[in-house]
């Protein structure tokens, strides 16, 4: 959440960061309430003073025997008028606090304006593989090999939701074990979150307002319900909330495993078949909290981290810098980590590394104390898929399958298959 100070101190540049997402934000009714708001906390102030000076005329009254009933009526009057100012304000600062909590995070100096269309490759790992036969797509695979029920899952609950069986539940669980192994290598700490939150939460990660009709809701929608996660960044950002960290405890290095559910889910385009795009997929999310000197370092570790598993993998991926218009609401830079699936002949991101910057920390008041200044500052908060399975599940059936259709198991996750190289019964 950026502040009205931030505003104020730096209109333009402001103006400037949000036009580069593709919009516009006429700051004169915020600049409006708050000088209104300025003007009556000035109200309340005279009024406060004024009845201090009224009650310490009432001991040396009280002393020389005289009435005190007019001074306490003038100072009941002062009183009520007091209490309607305070509720005055209050609205005025209601409003002010709804005007700002929707504004977009600042995105950085170097993302530059624009779509999808405007976001720039910046490196890529391996190459297209390419097949001596016509290679089959992971719907297909899935199907030969009895790795998804896809009408179980649709009878179950609906579409967009699917059953992993077999072979291919092994599979899933394999690649978790192996992110959730490389993270406890990497010295992060382990959290497994409720997967129901209160609103606060969403709020918090920036979700809310803004996306919070694309959540699965438990109770009616409201600032008292709760929802299911959209992604273990939602209760992880809230973890630290109204806390004061010792600067020495940062940078602070957390990874959760859970489902991650979701309204909005795939059309039936071509592109979103099968797993690609469903209600329900599972992921490992990465968290740092650290200071904002130490934020780009964290945010390059992350990338490293997101590359390093899919290398592991041993899987044709590109890294990706998004434009602005590309970047969610809540961060200031992201790079999306894609994989090649080649049924698609499309990349599709696996892992979104993305800094926040202070904005989630306003949002939550989650500050460090300088260990010099002894001052206390807004830390800096960055995330990053650690992956996600549901189209790096697809992309490595694909990248990885044989001419009759059994797949090979990469290296890495051998160890989680009880040592299987080639799994799937095949056509």
């Amino acid at each position: 959440m950026i502040s009205i100070d931030m505003i104020k101190n730096d209109q333009e540049k402001v103006e400037r960061a949000i036009e580069k997402r593709g919009m516009k934000i006429d700051f004169k009714p915020l600049f409006e309430l708050d000088s209104k708001r300025r003007e009556l906390l000035n109200k309340v102030d005279v009024l406060k003073s004024k009845r201090n000076q009224e009650s310490a005329k009432v001991p040396a009254l009280k002393k020389e025997g005289k009435d005190c009933s007019e001074i306490f009526k003038e100072m009941k009057m002062l009183g009520e008028e007091i209490s309607s100012l305070d509720e005055q304000v209050s609205k005025v600062e209601e409003e002010i606090f709804n005007f700002l909590a929707p504004i977009p995070n600042l995105v950085d100096e170097d993302v530059v304006p624009g779509g999808k269309e405007a976001n720039q490759e910046i490196r890529s790992f391996g190459e297209k593989p390419t097949f001596s036969f016509e290679p089959l797509s992971h719907i297909d695979l899935c199907k030969i090999n009895g790795f998804i029920d896809y009408q179980a899952g649709a009878k179950l609950s609906g579409n967009g939701h699917w059953i992993y069986t077999g072979e291919g539940a092994e599979l899933e669980w394999a690649l978790i074990n192996y992110f959730i192994n490389q993270h406890l290598e990497d010295g992060y700490k382990f959290i497994l979150p409720p997967h129901m939150l209160g609103y606060k939460c969403g709020f918090i990660a920036g979700q809310f307002p803004k996306f919070d009709d694309e959540v699965y809701w438990l109770d009616e929608k409201s600032k008292t319900g709760k929802f299911l996660l959209p992604t273990a960044e939602t209760p992880l950002a809230s973890m630290y909330q109204d806390s004061i960290i010792p600067e020495q405890e940062l940078p602070i290095k957390m990874f959760a495993y859970t489902p991650c559910y979701r309204r909005e889910a795939g059309s039936y385009r071509t592109e979103e078949r099968g797993m690609i795009r469903g209600h329900q997929f599972n992921k490992v999310e990465m968290f740092q909290i650290t200071t904002p000197e130490g934020s780009d370092a964290a945010f390059e570790e992350l990338v490293s981290k997101a590359e390093k598993l899919v290398k592991g993998l041993g899987l044709h991926f590109r890294t990706t810098k998004l434009a602005a218009e590309d970047v969610s609401a809540t961060m200031a830079r992201t790079y999306d980590i894609e994989i090649w699936i080649p049924s698609m002949g499309i990349y599709k991101e696996v892992s979104s590394a993305s800094n926040a910057r202070d904005y989630q920390a306003r949002r939550g008041n989650i500050k460090y104390r300088d260990s010099k200044t002894q001052k206390t500052l807004f830390v800096n908060t960055l995330n990053a898929s650690g992956l996600a399975t549901s189209r790096l599940f697809p992309a490595l059936l694909e990248q990885y399958q044989n001419e009759d259709g059994t797949i090979r198991v990469p290296e890495v996750l051998q160890p989680f298959m009880r040592g299987k190289t080639v799994i799937g019964k095949g056509k």
